[in-house]
């Protein structure tokens, strides 16, 4: 790191209470405050998942009053790692993915990077404009990691939070992900903020659930419906898109079953708010039944 950077983070009662003060004992730049950092496997103070907004309120609300640089929300078993910027705002992990592989292609050009379909196309178009070659996988570790082998990709990123890292032995690690991003930080001269808005201009529902009995039916109607789009893909459910990320007007949609509960899960983005919006609630009424 080239500077000290101001921190805060929330261990939420896992095991980043165990595993974090062991970082910041040898990287002092690093100036700390935590919340929740007494292990405590009952999770009194919130949920242990920064992927939902509501856990992530307290370490929102220290962040803008101490001023901080960043906050780093850690789940129970500390291998995912979620992120606030300066002003409070909680960021999508495909945005940091981003953020961080302009790193990554920078010190090895033309290197792929692995991310998983439902990342919002910021990603893969930054991936390209920094010389390097994006590698589009299905949700789950096991497929980005097998990905990441074939094409001897540096890094990789998913929605979820999981980062992956080749020097790590393609395993994910939120402290890794965590330090990448405060060194970055320590060595640019705009806010994390600022880097962030460079990154996020398209508008996205993020991941909607639907509790639908007939998945594959919902899946083959939105295929049906949109028969006239120009990208059909089933490599994880049904991805729809219209239009590309360099013609205004564009919007896709992924719609895919999940892989750990009995639900629908919707991924819509498009550079236009209005269009985002429309497509939103025509899927939904395609779909037939209101989300969660």
């Amino acid at each position: 790191m080239a500077r000290d950077v101001n921190i805060v983070s929330d261990a939420a009662n896992g095991m980043a209470a165990h595993s974090f003060p062991a970082v910041l004992d040898v990287v002092p730049q690093i100036k700390h405050q935590g919340l929740y950092y007494e292990l405590d496997g009952t999770f009194p103070n919130h949920e242990a998942n920064p992927l939902k907004l509501s856990t992530l309120v307290d370490l929102q609300k220290l962040v803008v009053e101490t001023g901080a640089e960043l906050g780093a929300a850690f789940d129970g078993d500390s291998d995912r790692c979620c992120f606030v910027d300066d002003r409070g705002r909680a960021i999508g992990n495909d945005v940091v993915t981003a953020l961080v592989a302009r790193v990554a292609l920078k010190n090895e050009p033309g290197a792929s990077i692995v991310y998983d379909l439902r990342s919002s196309w910021i990603l893969p178009k930054t991936i390209l404009d920094h010389g390097g070659v994006p590698r589009k996988e299905r949700v789950g570790h096991s497929f980005l990691k097998a990905t990441m082998r074939q094409y001897d990709a540096p890094f990789g990123g998913e929605l979820s939070g999981h980062y992956y890292f080749r020097d790590n032995w393609y395993a994910d690690n939120s402290e890794i992900i965590l330090l990448s991003v405060l060194n970055l930080l320590s060595r640019s001269e705009k806010k994390f903020s600022e880097l962030l808005d460079e990154l996020m201009c398209y508008h996205s529902t993020g991941e909607v659930n639907f509790h639908i009995d007939d998945k594959q039916g919902a899946m083959d109607r939105l295929r049906s419906e949109f028969s006239n789009a120009d990208i059909i893909d089933d490599l994880d459910g049904v991805t729809i898109a219209y239009g590309e990320v360099e013609t205004p007007g564009w919007w896709w949609v992924n719609v895919r079953s999940s892989n750990t509960e009995p639900l629908l899960r919707m991924n819509l983005e498009s550079d236009d708010k209005a269009k985002q919006e429309e497509m939103t609630a025509k899927v939904i009424s395609i779909l037939g039944v209101n989300p969660e």
